[in-house]
């Protein structure tokens, strides 16, 4: 099976306005009707203090083949956001034994196409991280000027994930 077949077929709650669950449905069907429900996002540094940056596959269920700033993604059918973020964290960057990422946010992130609440973290990864394959094209750490410099280009071009884009934004406002 596929990584977008085996992503569709994931159970996920469905959240009203104001985040409480009211039903639970595939996440195939979650994006095709647009319905909302709940993921997360973490912000990753390396013990230098750059942040890590990805470019996803092209098999990717949503946003394929575009940069990223965080890693993270749905919260599962029972699941808690910070279970989430961690667990995660670890799948995306290939470690285990990463410490608790910190919440930092939490907002709707609404398109025409996607409904979501969101809830950002950070942490500090000092482990040698080894990305899986099958979601990660591309990676490496860059120092916050770099990473700056590229995203110009990226979100001009339409190649940076929009909801990666404003965490970024967020945790970087002053």
């Amino acid at each position: 099976m596929t990584e977008q077949g085996r992503a569709a077929d994931e159970l996920l709650d469905i959240v009203d306005e104001r985040d409480r669950v009211v039903g639970q449905r595939l996440r195939g069907d979650v994006y095709a009707e647009r319905l909302r429900h709940r993921s997360t996002a973490i912000r990753v540094r390396d013990a230098h203090g750059r942040l890590f940056v990805h470019r996803r596959t092209p098999t990717k269920l949503i946003f394929p083949g575009m940069y990223d700033v965080v890693v993270g993604g749905v919260v599962g059918a029972g699941e808690d956001y910070d279970t989430a973020a961690l667990r995660e964290a670890e799948e995306e960057l290939g470690v285990s034994g990463l410490p608790m990422p910190e919440r930092r946010t939490k907002f709707l992130f609404e398109t025409p196409e996607y409904s979501w609440f969101l809830t950002v973290y950070e942490v500090v990864c000092t482990l040698p991280v080894r990305p899986q394959a099958e979601e990660v094209e591309w990676w490496d750490f860059l120092a916050e000027e770099e990473l700056e410099r590229r995203l110009e280009g990226w979100e001009r071009d339409g190649l940076v994930v929009p909801d990666g884009l404003e965490c970024h934004r967020r945790l970087s406002a002053p």
